[in-house]
């Protein structure tokens, strides 16, 4: 096996554990002993456990001497709750490492440099996109800005609307996409909505699709944002998961209590009124939109009182990717800054 095919493995070892391992990096490993072989392949286990070279390795046994590791991040060159994987690599006799994405952690960063400073061969870079827009972005922007990475996920008609003039909205997407979206949830370290769609909707805020190998459903934290008081009885109140909530209209609040929580991976799930804020304060740094093949003509738009008054204040995006999910368009764009 190639190490391009090898970093494929480790991208889906690292994408099965994301949601598993905030605060640290989902990351991913795969070792190929010197013919070429895969021998090992780990990824990073929750906090206070191991990560992934280290599993990988334990995997590889003796078959890792004069072999291969390849890695979706830079492997750490500091102690913290576990020892430095560049001495992993090195005990183990690893002749050639690969990664994708350096460190950007200055406390963790710097085991190319080790590693290379005891002979063993480093080439970094290798599907570095790939990572970075897949199971490392939110981790990586963290590392990076200090904030939880944001994804705004909405739901709505191709004219825009979030309900009908009468309010209603179940269902606007699909069921297909309203699946990809249970399977997102499972994924995130917390899901964000406002008083007012707690009011309006009583949303569960759960996942309800169990992840490949798993018997259960990983819960995220629950966060509602508002200064007023939630009805009795609501569904967020529920002992299915916990339940935050913040007396507060300010983003960067909310964001900072979600950081020193630990909370790395965040979806807004809120109504128009809460994603504008998000949004007017460049705490958006991802948009993914389901867009039903349907008018509705009334009722809310999807955003509103985003800082926006004249179009030279509009807010550009990059579209990433636009795909089909059912017989919904799928659209992921991040802001152009």
């Amino acid at each position: 096996m190639n190490v391009d095919e090898a970093m494929a493995l480790a991208v889906a070892a690292s994408e099965r554990v994301r949601g598993t391992t905030s605060p640290n990096p989902p990351v991913g490993c795969v070792v190929l002993d010197a013919g070429g072989e895969v021998v090992g392949e780990g990824a990073t286990r929750p906090p206070g456990g191991a990560h992934a070279e280290v599993v990988a390795l334990a995997r590889a046994g003796e078959r890792a001497r004069g072999g291969t590791a390849v890695v979706t991040l830079e492997p750490c060159a500091h102690h913290g709750r576990t020892p430095p994987c560049t001495g992993a690599l090195l005990d183990a006799g690893v002749a050639r490492v690969v990664f994708a994405v350096a460190d950007p952690n200055p406390k963790a960063a710097g085991g190319a440099e080790v590693l290379r400073a005891a002979g063993v061969v480093v080439e970094g870079g290798l599907a570095a996109e790939v990572v970075a827009r897949g199971p490392l972005r939110a981790w990586l922007h963290f590392a990076r800005t200090g904030r939880p990475h944001v994804t705004w996920k909405y739901a709505a008609s191709l004219d825009g609307r979030v309900a009908a003039g009468d309010g209603t909205s179940r269902w606007i997407s699909s069921p297909e996409s309203r699946a990809e979206v249970h399977e997102f949830r499972a994924k995130v370290d917390a899901i964000v909505v406002g008083t007012g769609t707690v009011r309006t909707d009583d949303p569960r805020l759960t996942a309800r699709t169990p992840r490949p190998g798993q018997d259960g459903v990983r819960q995220p934290l629950r966060v509602v944002v508002g200064k007023g008081d939630l009805p009795p009885g609501a569904r967020v109140l529920d002992d299915e998961a916990e339940t935050m909530h913040l007396r507060t209209h300010d983003p960067d609040v909310v964001l900072g209590a979600l950081a020193a929580r630990g909370v790395v991976d965040v979806l807004l799930e809120g109504g128009p009124t809460l994603a504008g804020a998000f949004t007017a304060s460049g705490r958006v740094d991802r948009v993914l939109a389901y867009l039903a093949p349907k008018f509705l003509g009334d009722g809310p738009q999807a955003l509103r009182d985003a800082g926006v008054s004249t179009v030279t204040d509009a807010v550009g995006l990059v579209v990433e990717q636009v795909s089909m999910c059912g017989p919904d368009v799928r659209v992921s764009a991040v802001p152009a800054r």
